[in-house]
Formats: structure tokens, sequence, C-alpha cells
């Protein structure tokens, strides 16, 4: 053991960066490489509550934690992630710099650090103690250049928008041009202010990328190309060694049933309802583990999909309706409750994975979180997008204008609009995004595979990791 490598790897305590690093800690553990996986009190609480099966797979596979600083009942939902990052910065920080400069004699130094992008103390933390830092944002890289892009917005006069016309075009995010509005643009572009925490937040992660000796991203070449070229300029090395899950299948057998990790106790008698369905007749519907909506927009939601006519499965998490209970604090109209129980089937969460890849399924009514816009790409389904926040609306776009894989809903919610779009995918123009899907999805697979784009990429960070041919040039730049 002590001759292995030791990678720490830090996520963001967020259900979609702990399932999207916990993939890439697994992948790493299956080649020889030690890992410490470091968790919040709260998330590890909560994965080894509803995930009790794969934690102890690998020897070289350990875990600790430390308190995020919030208190126990905070919600953690999307409106509080300031808050968290704040509370982090000041409670978890010091904790994780102690964790990894203070390793006892008798354990093997941590000889590189992966953490989630906005942890810009990693910078000084891995230049103290002389190891690389590879940064891994779990977004998506399109949304990433456009944190990156900030700078030259705000410059440029492009951000904070001057008037109301959201469909005005963006000019300076270069490999950008002909495709982002102003709404495209992360939902912290449209603080009124520059004092704006996120905005302050994304600026100094612009600022310590370059001090990273590498940056991970879950995407594959074929994807996303011409983003990832325009990253080389700031990071020349990078691994994009996506998409993780699929990845993570490809080259350990044992992952079919170690790739949940959630954080969130999944409903599997939906599969069952979906066994009787008929071949990509439903619409499955999720909008994640952060975004929370109105019960106007719920209520507007339920009856676009019943008025559509489709079957639908549709995920409604506790706690993501504003001051709504489990039974949502209203009667359920009339109509609604006939056209669910004809064509319905609602659960509290779902293992959105074995969903997707079910024939029953047509299409993903999504808020198109990246791992949930990749886990459909991989499965062919394709997309009604109604992005909530951060890196979502980026992710959308592209989804509905660049790869023509779905439609995009965004900055609105109307059950006549909610109707139109689910008979768009799943009847009117379904042959034509079905065959788009089935084309992106063949390449997914692809780049997983034995000599693919992904697969070749993390061969390479595992090499890197284990010669440390990755120069550690954050001390020097620091200094």
């Amino acid at each position: 053991m002590h001759n292995l490598p030791h990678v720490f790897i830090f996520p963001l305590p967020l259900q979609g960066p702990v399932n999207c690093m916990l993939k890439l800690a697994h992948l790493l553990a299956h080649h020889d490489i030690r890992i410490t996986f470091l968790n919040t009190h709260h998330i590890h609480q909560r994965l080894l509550a509803h995930n009790n099966n794969h934690f102890n797979n690998y020897a070289n596979l350990r875990f600790q934690t430390v308190p995020d600083g919030l208190p126990e009942d905070n919600p953690r939902t999307g409106d509080q992630i300031p808050n968290l990052l704040e509370s982090m910065e000041i409670v978890s920080a010091p904790i994780f710099r102690e964790m990894v400069t203070a390793v006892p004699e008798s354990e093997t130094p941590v000889t590189c650090i992966i953490a989630d992008g906005i942890f810009t103390f990693a910078a000084g933390v891995a230049a103290e103690i002389g190891v690389p830092l590879l940064y891994f944002d779990t977004v998506s890289p399109c949304g990433f250049w456009t944190y990156l892009c900030l700078p030259k917005l705000i410059e440029a006069g492009e951000v904070p928008f001057k008037d109301d016309n959201m469909d005005e075009m963006i000019i300076n995010a270069p490999g950008m041009e002909g495709i982002m509005r102003r709404r495209d643009l992360p939902s912290f572009c449209r603080a009124k202010d520059l004092d704006d925490p996120l905005i302050k937040l994304v600026l100094k992660e612009d600022d310590h990328i370059p001090l990273a000796q590498g940056l991970i991203f879950n995407t594959f070449q074929q994807l996303e190309a011409p983003i990832l070229s325009q990253m080389r300029n700031i990071c020349p090395n990078i691994y994009a060694v996506g998409p993780l899950h699929t990845h993570l299948k490809t080259r350990v057998l044992e992952a079919e049933t170690t790739t949940s990790n959630s954080i969130w106790k999944e409903d599997m008698t939906c599969i069952s309802w979906l066994d009787s369905q008929p071949l990509r007749s439903v619409v499955y519907v999720s909008i994640g583990s952060l975004a929370i909506i109105s019960k106007e927009e719920f209520l507007e939601l339920w009856h676009g999909l019943v008025n559509s006519g489709s079957r639908f499965l549709w995920v409604q998490r506790q706690g993501s309706v504003i001051g709504g209970a489990n039974n949502m604090g209203f009667e359920t109209p009339l109509q609604l409750a006939q056209g669910t129980k004809e064509r319905g089937c609602i659960v509290s969460w779902a293992p959105q994975q074995v969903v997707l890849a079910h024939p029953s399924v047509g299409a993903f009514f999504t808020h198109s979180g990246w791992n949930s816009s990749l886990e459909s790409i991989v499965e062919g389904k394709p997309m009604i997008c109604w992005p909530y926040g951060v890196d979502q609306q980026v992710n959308s776009r592209y989804v509905g204008e660049v790869w023509k894989l779905g439609v995009d809903m965004k900055d609105m919610c109307d059950r006549v609009v909610i109707e139109k779009m689910v008979k768009e995918v799943m009847e009117s123009r379904k042959d034509e995004f079905l065959e788009r899907a089935d084309h992106v999805a063949k390449l997914a697979k692809a780049s997983v595979s034995q000599g693919g784009s992904s697969f070749q990429d993390l061969d390479r960070l595992v090499d890197d990791i284990k010669s440390m041919r990755i120069r550690a040039r954050a001390a020097s730049q620091l200094s």
C-alpha cells in the first residue's frame, strides 16, 4: 500500500459532484491508486443510508469526513449553495489543510490532490506540500468555459446586462459566437451588479484555475472538441474522461451495481411500472437534487404533462416545491388526478440510470444538470430542457442549438408550452430527435471503449499520477 500513489479527492458536497467524483475515485482505485475521498458529514451519512453495498469494494479507497458548517436542518437546496460555500471556506478548508499536510508517518503521504475547481484554497495547500493539483469541475466544459469567459464579458460590458433584452447575442465568449444569448449564460450572470457573491466566487475561481497542473472533465472529445480546444489556451493539460458512469461500467465489471451513489432513497417500483408501458412511450420527468420550484410552476408542469397525452414517470423530490409538503399543500385537481391515474407514475426518487436505459422511456424532461444530460446522451434519449441554475442554462442551449438532441424551455413554465414541447419530442419530431440521439450515444460509448478518446485520456491520467509527470507549478506561481 505504501508503494501506491495517494490521491486526495475533495468534491463539492452536492449530489451531482459527489456522484461524479466517486465514479472517478472507483476508476483510479481500480488502477492501483490509493484514494482518500473527503465528504462532508451530512453527505456521507446520506450516502451510507442509501448505498450499503459498494463502499468497501476496494481496499485502497477510504473515506474521511469534515463538517460543512451548516446546521443539520439546512435543506442544502440550490438556493443555499452560496451559504454552503461560504461556510466551507471557514469551517472545512482548515480541516482539509490539516488532513493533507499532517499525514501520520504510518500512512502514505499525499502525492496528488484532485479538488472541485470552486475550492480555490486547494491551490495553496497543494503548493505548501509540493504536490500536483488537478481541478475537476463536474459541470459541463461548455458551461465551465462561460465561467472562464466571465472576466472578458465584464470587461466588454456584456455582464451585468444593461437592459432586459435576454435574446441579445453574446459576443465575447470565444468559440460560442452565434450560439449564446444572454439568457443562455449561467444564472449568476443575471446578477444586477458585480458584488454578487457567486460572481465573486467565479472570478476567484478563474484566477486559480491556471495554477492547476491539469483539468479533468466528465465529457468526451467528440461532443465538446471546440470548447476543449479553447480551454487548452488556459490549461494545456486536459483529461476528458467521460461519460464516467459508462466508463466505469466498461472498465470495472462489478460497476453494474455500484454506480448510483444516490443521497436519496430510490423507489424501484417505478421500474415495474415502466415494464408495463409501450416502447418509447414514457416521458421521464426530474428536476434533479437541488432545484426548487413554486406551487404555480408545479401545477403548470403537471397540467402540461397531462394535457400532452403522453405517459410520464415523474420524480417529485421532497422539498422541491416551495412551501409544499409531500401532498404539496393543496388538493389535487380532478383532471390531474385522473390523467395521472391513467398515464402517470409519481415517485419521490428514481434510479435514474436504470430509468433512462429502459426501452419504455422515450424522452427526458430535465433540469439539464450535467450528470443527467450525459446519462440521457448515453442512452440515446432526447431531452426537453427546463434549466434551473448555474451551468444548466448553457447545457440546455447546447442540447437544443448545437447538439440537436432536444428542445430548450428555459425561462418559462406554461402548460401550453410544456404540452407543445412534449408533443414535439414525443410525436411530431420524434424520429428526427431519436436518430440524432442514437448517433451521439454511439459516439459516447465509443469514446470509453478500448482505443477511444476518453479511454486514452483516463490511461494518461493514471500514468501521470503514477509517474508524477505532471509538474508541480503551483508553488512557483503562488510565491
